[in-house]
Formats: structure tokens, C-alpha cells, sequence
């Protein structure tokens, strides 16, 4: 008699044989076989969280932390759109997952064409999402169950990753199908990595002649585990080095070669070096308007720039830009082009003169500027940032939310080698920071994680406190309080001249006292309104046991600087002055001096 397996036990397996320990779910009828399959199974945990979005978020930091592939197990409907914001975030960030979420019954589905709906739930959430996963598909043939979360599987980790999402019916989940009749996804052989020996001679053409190099590195390195190789890269090749946000704790920020953050909220001293450059050699990093500023043409504009990226799209992006691009996998480029050096007896010397210019930018403009002192009686957010370096632990993994958390922790913070620093950088949702530091925590074991959190961001995942108590997780919950959405107040007064809508409690949004809510949760609760209640309760946070909150309070109404400012002309145009300009603005003759290149005629009227 064959041997006869049900589709949601074969599923189960299927995660065991990837050991995946971990997944994030929430439980509804249209998935309740799948549940069944995986806890009596046993060797898969389901973390049953509050939201869905919450699991698709979780999803995202697993992977970021251990490098393995994980699962949100969400339901039908409701649950399915529900889980979608967190989809979206880990294809912005290519973040490989795989989202398997149930359905109505097969008949209920085929009925449904051509009308709205046919039961309560089912609709095609896999054809809705095709648009932000690598792959998305709805199981109608029990026998093809297996075959398509192997190739989903596959895929999402395949070339550039991204998240993948299997949509099982009920009764495809419930089904019993001889093991012999389950089709299996045959995985494709691995290309041969090409040579790019030709290639390597006009970069390397392009490089003898530089005389302001640098490197942009950017996340596309770690996703192809080539992080390793950075240092060998910088021994062979001692150029300035810069990293994309999501790339920052590849290389100890006090590394002799690190300049720092780029961009349209970057540190100063970074601008100054890239829009100062003769040449910009990008690896892995995507480029974004928030790296290169609002005007394609303004950014490094008198150097050459190579862009070395996995996914052809964003050469075609940037290719009225970029002079040299290579369409391939960020550890290739570098281990094709250490070795071409190694191949040709190259050595490449520091350009001494240029290297005393930028450790004149990053002397003269360190993360903490004078523009971030204190004021109104509050603690400003970039020197918190600054100080807490100090007690990050030499494994601290810190995640942060959108807001203050993510500008004052990004451009601040002062990261070392072992140490993680995360969050949404594509799509920068707010919410992110809570599930994301979940995810990070069950992928080191329950392991300690410093989330830095805002009180806008923390109403939209709120829920998820209750996550982090039921597991006793050792997260340290940072809530910087200052009344609302600080970002958007920013815009706000620029655009509208200071009316505020929907941003602060006298504009329509308020946040509850966080004291009283921790109270409720049972979790313990600290609170930092001046230096020495920080001096006294971080080192309390750190040596904590278990889920933590802190109030950190913040002036309501502190600006994000440095920052690329925008502003609106008589005629209602707006712009903005080129990225080695940024706000607050430097003396005219200043930035003059600043400048290896000329100054942008932009910047000549600005005060």
C-alpha cells in the first residue's frame, strides 16, 4: 500500500529538513491545517503574534540576524492584507522569505471569477501581491503543494533576494496524497561566476588615475555574504570608504578608512567626501534618492562613478549617472577584483593627499555637531545616541523604528565589529521596530535586543508588547516621546510655514502615558529626562533580565540635522542645494573652503 501523506504534514517536514526553528504566525480557520501539521510535528515554533504585519516584520529580522530563511504562517482575508505592509518592506530591502497563507476551499476560489467574492475570506492574495514578491502562487493541485514552496524557497534566496508568498486552500492543506504522486522543484545548477578580468582592466585604468577615490559600500554585500572580504578589499585597495544606512555595521565606525553616512540625512563629513570625489565606486548598494539626494545630476558631479549591482533595474536606474556598471553579485566583484590585483603584482598606495582632506571633513564635522546640543531642558536624541554607544554590549543588536529612532540612531551611533544595527530602509514604515526587534531576538535564542523606538512608531505595532512579555524576551524597549511625529512636523514647518495637522496632540494625535501602559503589560518601566537619570538606568537596562521599557523624552520640537533642507520659491517651486550643502548651512566662505571642486551656483545665494 503506498505511502500516504497529508499536504500541511508534508509542509511541517519541509521546514524541518530547512531547519527552519522559527516562524511567525497568527492562527485562522483558512490555515489551521498547516498549525496542526507544525506543532505536532514539533520541531517548528510558531511565534503566535498580535498582528500580521508584525510577522511579516519578524520575518525580515530573522533573516537579517542569522542569515537564514524563515516563514509567517498568516490566514485568509483580513490576514492576508494584513501581512502585506511587512511584504512590501522586505522586497524594498530584499530580505528572502517566504509567506505561506491559507485560503477558502478550492470550488469557493474557481466559483470566484467573475464576481466579488464568493465565501467571507477568499480572494487571490497571491495575485495581488505578484507586484512586491519574487514569486506568488495560489496550490490548486495537491500533488504540486511540495513542488511550489521548494521553488519558492529557491527563488526568494535566488540572485537578488526578496520574499516569496504560497497560498494553500483548505482543502489542498487538508489533503492526502501518496508520497510518490508529490512532485519535487529541481533546483537549477549554479552558473559558473564569469571572469571579469576584461572588466577589471578599465576600472583599474579608472583607478590609476583617480585622485579622490572612494568606495560607497551598501547591503548588497552582506546579502551575498561577502561582508568578510571588506577589510581584505580596504588592505588591497586603502580608499575612503562610505556606507549606505543599511550598510553601516559592515566596518567598525572608528576603522581608519570609515568616513561615515552619505546622504540626504547624512553625516556632514560623508557628503563632503563623495560630492568631492573624482571617483565613486558603488558596491551593492542601490542608490536611492535618499543616498544621492533629490537631483541625479548634482551628486558627485565631477566624478566617475561604477555601480556594481546584482539586479539589472537599478543599473537602468541610475544609468545616466554612472560611467561604468557591472551587472553581478557584490561578493564576486570583490573577489574578482582582489584577484586581478593579485594576478597583475598591483599595488595600490594611499592617496595621502586626498586621505588628509577627508580626516579634515570628519575632525572638523564629527557626528555631534554643535547644532546638537541641548535645549528647552531635553536631552537631544543625537547625543543619546552618541552616549548609549558607550554601553552597547560587543554583540548588541540594536533595531530602530522610523522617526528619531531611525535619523539620530543612524547617523550617530557608533557601531564595532560583532555589533548589528537594523530597520526599513526602503520603505521606512513606521511600526517596524518592535516585531523587527522580535524577529532578531528568536533568531540568537531569546537573545538580547535594543530597540529604539519612537512614540508615533510604537502606537502602530503596540499590540506586540504583549509578544515580547508572553516569551520573557530580553528586548530594551526605548521610546523616544516628543509628542507625536517629529519628522513630519519638520515638513510641516517648512511647507506650511508651522501649521501643524495630525501630528501632535493639539493638532489631532495624542500617545498614551507610557508608564501606566507598561503597568498594564507587567513589564518594567524606566524613564530618562536629563543626563544624569541616563548616567543612572542604562546601566540598569543593560543588566536587566527580560523585556524592558524606557521613556526617553525629547524636545517636541528638535530638528533632524544634519539633513539636505528643502525650500519653497515665490513662484511655489520647490528645491533643495546639492548634498554637500546641507542644513543648518555653513558659511558661505566656508563651504567655499570645504570645496575641492567648485561650489554648486545653487549654493552661492543661500545663507
Amino acid at each position: 500500500m503506498a505511502d500516504v501523506v497529508k499536504v500541511s504534514d508534508a509542509i511541517a517536514q519541509f521546514l524541518k529538513e530547512k531547519e527552519i526553528k522559527h516562524v511567525f504566525g497568527i492562527i485562522g480557520s483558512a490555515n489551521s491545517h498547516i498549525f496542526d501539521s507544525i506543532t505536532n510535528l514539533g520541531y517548528t515554533e510558531i511565534i503566535c503574534v498580535h498582528h500580521e504585519q508584525a510577522a511579516t516584520m519578524a520575518m525580515q529580522t530573522y533573516f537579517r540576524v542569522s542569515g537564514k530563511v524563515t516563514a509567517a504562517i498568516i490566514t485568509a482575508g483580513g490576514g492576508s492584507v494584513n501581512g502585506i505592509t511587512g511584504v512590501l518592506s522586505a522586497w524594498a530591502d530584499s530580505i528572502p522569505g517566504i509567506v505561506i497563507s491559507g485560503q477558502e476551499n478550492k470550488r469557493f476560489i474557481e466559483k470566484m471569477k467573475g464576481m466579488r467574492m464568493w465565501g467571507i475570506q477568499g480572494f487571490d492574495s497571491s495575485g495581488m501581491v505578484k507586484e512586491i514578491t519574487k514569486f506568488s502562487t495560489m496550490v490548486m493541485d495537491p500533488k504540486k503543494a511540495l513542488y511550489e514552496l521548494e521553488k519558492g524557497y529557491f527563488i526568494s534566496q535566488d540572485t537578488r533576494p526578496g520574499p516569496v508568498w504560497i497560498d494553500y486552500p483548505m482543502d489542498i492543506q487538508g489533503s492526502r496524497v501518496p508520497k510518490e504522486d508529490l512532485k519535487h522543484f529541481n533546483i537549477p545548477k549554479k552558473k559558473k561566476v564569469p571572469s571579469l578580468n576584461k572588466e577589471m582592466n578599465n576600472i583599474f585604468d579608472l583607478i590609476s588615475k583617480a585622485k579622490r577615490p572612494v568606495f560607497w559600500l551598501g547591503n548588497g554585500i552582506r546579502l551575498s555574504k561577502a561582508e568578510n572580504l571588506i577589510e581584505d578589499l580596504l588592505d588591497k585597495i586603502p580608499f575612503p570608504t562610505l556606507f549606505s544606512w543599511a550598510g553601516i555595521d559592515m566596518l567598525d565606525t572608528d576603522h581608519p578608512l570609515n568616513y561615515g553616512r552619505p546622504g540626504v540625512y547624512g553625516t556632514r563629513a560623508a557628503n563632503l567626501v563623495i560630492q568631492n570625489s573624482d571617483l565613486v565606486i558603488s558596491i551593492g548598494n542601490r542608490m536611492s534618492i535618499l543616498m544621492i539626494g533629490y537631483e541625479q545630476s548634482e551628486f558627485a558631479r565631477e566624478a566617475k562613478i561604477v555601480q556594481i549591482d546584482i539586479d539589472q533595474t537599478e543599473l537602468e536606474k541610475t544609468k545616466s549617472m554612472v560611467d561604468i556598471s557591472f551587472n553581478c553579485d557584490a561578493g564576486d566583484f570583490i573577489t574578482n577584483l582582489v584577484s586581478y590585483l593579485e594576478q597583475q603584482k598591483i599595488s595600490i598606495t594611499q592617496p595621502y593627499e586626498w586621505y588628509e582632506t577627508c580626516n579634515g571633513y570628519r575632525n572638523r564635522y564629527p557626528f555631534i555637531g554643535p547644532e546638537h546640543e541641548d535645549k528647552n531642558g531635553f536631552i537631544n536624541s543625537y547625543k543619546f545616541m552618541d552616549q548609549i554607544s558607550n554601553y552597547l554590549k560587543k554583540d548588541q543588536i540594536v533595531v530602530t523604528d522610523m522617526g528619531t529612532g531611525l535619523l539620530s540612531g543612524h547617523q550617530a551611533l557608533r557601531i564595532k565589529q560583532g555589533q548589528r544595527l537594523m530597520t526599513s530602509t526602503g520603505l521606512g514604515e513606521m511600526g517596524y521596530g518592535l516585531p523587527g526587534a522580535i524577529g532578531a531576538s528568536f533568531a540568537r535564542n531569546k537573545g538580547e535586543v535594543l530597540c529604539l523606538n519612537c512614540d508615533g512608531g510604537m502606537m502602530m505595532n503596540l499590540q506586540e508588547i504583549q509578544t515580547l512579555v508572553h516569551h520573557q524576551l530580553p528586548i530594551k524597549l526605548f521610546i523616544f516621546n516628543n509628542d507625536g511625529y517629529l519628522m513630519i512636523k519638520h515638513t510641516q514647518k517648512n511647507l506650511f510655514g508651522g501649521r501643524y495637522s495630525g501630528t501632535n496632540k493639539s493638532s489631532g494625535v495624542s500617545c498614551p502615558d507610557f508608564s501606566k501602559l507598561s503597568a498594564a503589560f507587567n513589564i518594567s518601566y524606566y524613564s530618562i529626562r536629563t543626563w544624569e537619570d541616563f548616567h543612572n538606568v542604562i546601566p540598569k537596562i543593560q543588566e536587566y533580565v527580560g523585556p524592558v521599557i524606557c521613556d526617553v523624552f525629547t524636545d517636541p520640537e528638535q530638528f533632524f540635522h544634519p539633513k539636505q533642507s528643502i525650500a519653497i520659491q515665490k513662484d511655489g517651486t520647490i528645491v533643495s542645494p546639492p548634498l554637500e550643502d546641507l542644513s543648518p548651512l555653513l558659511d558661505r566662505e566656508v563651504l567655499e573652503e570645504e570645496m575641492v571642486i567648485d561650489l554648486h551656483p545653487k549654493s552661492k545665494g543661500l545663507k
